[in-house]
């Protein structure tokens, strides 16, 4: 895995930019999974793209991962709990195992009918295996789908 370069991550949709330890998860807050950060979404529908470029090697209506060339790989969660939902809400726009640039159209969804099931629409952006001095500048405030929402690396 190549972690001497910068990887810039995107933001994957557009909202206000949160530091990870604020997503009312405690798994995802407590870096369980990896370092990262997180966006409360805007509400109304909305479509997720990829934060990186590389090859969408997990795709699942509430979360995908996409690896880049250097095999390091980013996960993009919609909400919390919303693997409960079983794809309810979701569309798919890209397929698993493709090849996408950084900002192309993966999911579909509308964070409000989340948050009206009572569900969190706040998404975790997770730098996969990736150690938490590895995860730097990250962002806060509004935020648009392809802006930094954290380096990754040197």
């Amino acid at each position: 895995m190549d972690t001497t370069t910068v990887l810039l991550v995107g933001a994957p949709l557009s909202g206000t930019a949160i530091e990870l330890r604020d997503v009312p998860d405690p798994v995802f807050a407590q870096a369980m999974v990896g370092p990262g950060a997180a966006v409360d979404p805007e509400r109304g529908p909305l479509t997720v793209v990829s934060p990186i470029a590389g090859t969408l090697v997990k795709l699942k209506p509430h979360a995908f991962v996409v690896v880049a060339a250097g095999g390091r790989g980013v996960l993009v969660h919609l909400g919390i709990d919303t693997v409960n939902l079983d794809g309810a809400g979701f569309e798919l726009l890209a397929v698993e195992g493709a090849e996408v640039a950084a900002g192309a159209p993966v999911v579909r969804w509308n964070p409000a009918e989340i948050e009206a099931r009572g569900l969190s629409p706040v998404c975790p952006v997770i730098a996969l295996d990736a150690e938490t001095a590895a995860v730097g500048a990250v962002a806060a405030g509004p935020i648009e789908p392809g802006r930094t929402l954290f380096q990754w690396g040197a």
